[in-house]
């Protein structure tokens, strides 16, 4: 893996809505072809949530993802990590539905609760393509995105028959620890798989330091035991996830994620961005790692194994 990149794309998400782009996938039919045109330009993992395809909303709906998923894994090799943040709104019930029923090779798992907030992010929207983006948007400011350690503790639970393993979202210096405590006692098995959330509002600022503390302090709880990846939400994106490749480590990019491919302009795709950061890894001397790669290095249990 000397000089390899692992390249998560992260599609649609729960939290950016259509009217903010018109780029951003919520049908099934868009989502797979978006998920294996990114597989395509260079990603090994493909992070997916689901849309209900008549409005764009955020969706746990099991029905939904039976139809993308299948297609995605008939179009190309990459891993599909499944999440189980969903959206701030849904229940835990909602959020875990569709990981237990497909038993994916991966799903995200956020390590904390959090004030989750991005209030303003409508500002300069005159007309809204469907009725609930706005209020959506706006009620982001009253959020509390709900993990605390009974609930992290029952997806462990719930998915150790699965085989499945973890994308272990870390939006501040806390959620290290919180791992590191599921770690202590034998319930998150090594080597972990750290996502490092950088932006967000409430969680860790994007500043370089940080991202080289979180970096640090992932090394002194878990030495050799782990992989690191980073992620930068809105404009942040580019400059973290080329910091994050510097210091040693993995990427996530996707519209999920931002919606922009450079200042104030839209990203026309995802594999726009996995375009763009496979360009920056190759002027550092670096390159993406295959979904083959990705498979040994987080030890995950192959595609063959899942139930879609």
């Amino acid at each position: 893996m000397k000089n390899k990149v692992v390249i998560t794309c992260a599609i649609t998400g729960g939290i950016h809505t259509p009217t903010l782009s018109d780029a951003l996938p919520y049908t099934p039919e868009d989502i797979a072809h978006q998920a294996i045109a990114a597989a395509e330009a260079g990603a090994a993992i493909l992070h997916l949530h689901a849309r209900d395809p008549e409005t764009g909303a955020p969706t746990g709906n099991p029905d939904i993802y039976r139809r993308f998923l299948p297609v995605i894994k008939q179009g190309c090799d990459a891993v599909v990590n499944i999440t189980t943040g969903g959206s701030p709104d849904m229940t835990p019930e909602d959020r875990l539905a569709a990981a237990l029923t497909f038993s994916p090779e991966m799903c995200s798992l956020n390590m904390g609760s959090m004030n989750f907030s991005f209030h303003g992010m409508g500002a300069k929207v005159a007309e809204w393509k469907f009725p609930w983006e706005q209020q959506y948007i706006a009620d982001s400011e009253k959020f509390i995105f709900r993990n605390t350690f009974a609930d992290i503790a029952r997806n462990y639970e719930l998915l150790a028959d699965h085989g499945t393993r973890f994308e272990h979202e870390c939006y501040d210096i806390g959620h290290l620890y919180n791992l590191a405590h599921f770690g202590d006692r034998g319930i998150a098995k090594p080597p972990f798989f750290i996502q490092s959330v950088f932006g967000i509002l409430g969680g860790i600022g994007a500043d370089a330091d940080n991202v080289v503390f979180m970096r640090r302090t992932a090394d002194r709880l878990f030495g050799s035991d782990y992989v690191w990846s980073a992620l930068g939400a809105g404009r942040h994106q580019m400059p973290v996830v080329t910091q994050a490749a510097m210091l040693g480590g993995n990427v996530r990019v996707g519209l999920e994620d931002s919606l922009f491919i450079g200042r104030g302009k839209l990203a026309a795709s995802n594999a726009d961005q996995v375009a763009k950061i496979v360009r920056i890894l190759a002027e550092l001397g670096l390159e993406p790692a295959t979904p083959a790669e990705a498979r040994t290095l987080l030890a995950l249990k192959g595609g063959d194994r899942v139930k879609f």
